[in-house]
């Protein structure tokens, strides 16, 4: 295993080490629909979690981002973003062995608050392998073909996780209806495979081939400042905070009120994430290559509208009395945010790749994600005080038909608890839409080609094509129509 970087990379080299991209993509897959998502949200739960300590859970992820200056400082000592990477991904996964053997070994120790805490490492050292990952990744991957490269890792993983989640969600389901005294083992036996493979997958990635770069010895903190005097850079960190702030206020309850207020099994949760996914499959390459081709904020500008729409339709879950009615308007639902979240996801990290200066990309991407961190861990611990506010506080809105000789009662909106949160969030990420558009990118189309293009190419696959044009511009028509009520 050779950690240091080369001076040169062959095209055999470049090819050789995107497979090996790939590899440890998809066991690092394996590792997180093990051990987060839906299973992390109902081992919380069998354990009594509250609604803070849900969202504390969920904040973990991006509130250790703020430790990235320290992958800073490392890649700058060391000039070697593959060792990096490397050591950090092994520190990073051994806590999930820990999270998954320790019980089993000294049985009573595991709670919420065990889980929190083992978590907080694993998040902790992920976050520090981040940045170095993704300046090792803009150096290797050449620009060109990096929306369709990172787009067809992405379905690869998405497809193991559908696979992986349903057969996973089946089994805890049986043994939680058969054997119940034995779900808590499978959780256990779940972080010790994930851990396992995560270790498995570090190893394999360390068999890429690094290009060997240099960073300024410049003073740390004067390095970190460089970011916010590119103004360009700068619309983009108010756009992603905002965004990731919106999102993740409502995102971490859609399992909790599924669970809690539909009482939907794991199985037929994860049948709704598994459409989900296989949306995300189907489109994302048509996704990379338009980013390629046009710009990730043409992308973004599609996907967000739809996303938004998405979190609107979460308010009506749950006011019809059928649960199959229910069921199809959350598969609806669920189709259209995998459709979205696949462009918006990929073009917000190659937006921030390609914003990026070569020689100040670690700076620039650990600057945005410790930033954006901040915004990213609050919402979902303000999301728990908001469900926990509103738990006890609900609106409905009914249309009454009276006849001689019956009543017909048509519930229209019924909010409570979690639907508030869902329409809150909503209403942010419409606010943080209209910083998009105050981003310049580099090889930008204008927008209005863009929309001719794209209506023209996937008019064949998409019927009502006109819909996409009135997505991208429905929330200007929005923001017009309150100038001028104003």
């Amino acid at each position: 295993m050779r950690l240091q970087p080369i001076q040169k990379l062959s095209t055999h080299d470049v090819e050789r080490s995107m497979k090996l991209v790939i590899a440890d993509g998809l066991a690092a897959e394996v590792m997180t629909t093990l051990t987060g998502g839906t299973f992390l949200v109902a081992l919380a739960l069998l354990w009594g979690a509250t609604n803070i300590e849900i969202g504390i859970l969920a904040a973990l992820p991006t509130f250790t981002n703020v430790f990235q200056l320290i992958s800073v400082w490392l890649v700058r000592r060391t000039n070697n973003r593959k060792a990096v990477t490397f050591v950090c991904s092994l520190l990073a996964r051994t806590p999930l062995i820990i999270i998954g053997a320790l019980p089993l070994l000294v049985p009573g120790i595991g709670n919420i608050k065990f889980l929190i805490t083992f978590l907080f490492f694993f998040y902790f050292f992920g976050s520090l392998a981040g940045p170095s990952w993704n300046a090792w990744m803009k150096d290797l991957i050449p620009e060109s073909i990096m929306g369709k490269y990172f787009a067809r890792r992405s379905s690869y993983t998405q497809g193991l996780n559908v696979v992986l989640s349903l057969v996973t969600a089946l089994t805890v389901d049986h043994i939680r209806t058969s054997y119940p005294q034995y779900e808590l083992y499978m959780y256990y036996g779940m972080f010790l495979l994930a851990g396992i493979t995560g270790i498995v997958g570090a190893i394999a990635l360390a068999g890429a081939c690094e290009m060997q770069t240099y960073m300024d010895k410049e003073n740390i903190f004067r390095l970190l400042l460089r970011p916010f005097k590119d103004n360009n850079f700068v619309r983009l960190l108010f756009f992603n905070c905002a965004w990731v702030f919106a999102v993740n206020l409502a995102t971490p309850f859609f399992t909790v009120f599924l669970m809690k207020g539909m009482l939907l099994t794991l199985s037929q949760i994860t049948v709704l994430n598994i459409l989900s996914q296989l949306a995300s499959i189907l489109t994302i390459r048509i996704w990379g290559v338009f980013a390629d081709r046009y710009s990730n904020k043409t992308i973004i500008a599609i996907g967000a509208p739809l996303n938004i729409l998405c979190l609107i339709a979460w308010c009506f879950v749950g006011i019809y009395s059928h649960l199959y009615a229910n069921l199809i308007l959350l598969g609806c639902i669920y189709i259209c945010m995998g459709v979205s979240n696949a462009g918006i996801n990929l073009s917000i990290t190659n937006i921030g790749l390609k914003l990026a200066p070569n020689r100040d990309a670690v700076v620039y991407l650990s600057t945005r994600n410790m930033i954006t961190a901040v915004f990213s861990a609050l919402a979902p611990l303000v999301g728990g005080i908001l469900a926990d506010f509103f738990g006890e506080r609900n609106l409905q809105v009914n249309a009454i038909f009276t006849g001689p000789h019956s009543t017909k009662t048509l519930h229209l909106i019924a909010l409570h608890q979690w639907n508030f949160l869902f329409l809150i969030g909503a209403g942010l990420a419409i606010v943080a839409l209209e910083l998009l558009f105050l981003i310049k990118e580099t090889g930008e189309v204008d927008k209005n080609i863009v929309v001719r293009i794209m209506r023209s190419s996937i008019k064949s696959s998409l019927k009502d094509a006109f819909i996409i044009g009135n997505i991208m511009t429905w929330h200007r028509q929005f923001w017009g129509l309150i100038r001028r009520r104003g």
